[in-house]
């Protein structure tokens, strides 16, 4: 059974799968070419103002997490996102990719937990 994968844009070992990066911004210092995306969905990815809040603080996490689910709920970008992925998980598995630092508390971390619950 195919699944989503959370996956750093810069980690050197890379699972196989269909290549998604969901940040709003292009990662700093990653070429094009070594990123090796199959698309880029950045209307996906919180807007600007949260993500400047948020700051990649852990305490404010818990507050991200709601606030970024409320947006994806809000946004008309996301029921095409849903089955796009859920047309590529029928083939091979999704990489939701993201370039922050902190693996455990991050953007696609939530947008993984929220597009799961969407498709269960």
């Amino acid at each position: 059974m195919n699944e989503i994968k959370v996956v750093r844009i810069y980690d050197h070992e890379q699972p196989a799968g269909y290549r998604i990066l969901v940040d709003r911004l292009w990662p700093r210092g990653m070429s094009k070419v070594k990123a090796h995306l199959d698309e880029w969905d950045k209307e996906i990815g919180p807007t600007n103002e949260l993500r400047k809040w948020f700051n990649h603080e852990d305490e404010k996490y818990p507050e991200f997490k709601s606030k970024y689910i409320a947006q994806l709920k809000a946004n008309p970008a996301t029921p095409a996102f849903i089955k796009d992925v859920k047309e590529k998980l029928a083939k091979e598995n999704v990489l939701f990719l993201y370039g922050a630092k902190n693996k455990k508390y991050n953007q696609a971390v939530v947008l993984k937990e929220f597009i799961d619950q969407q498709l269960s």
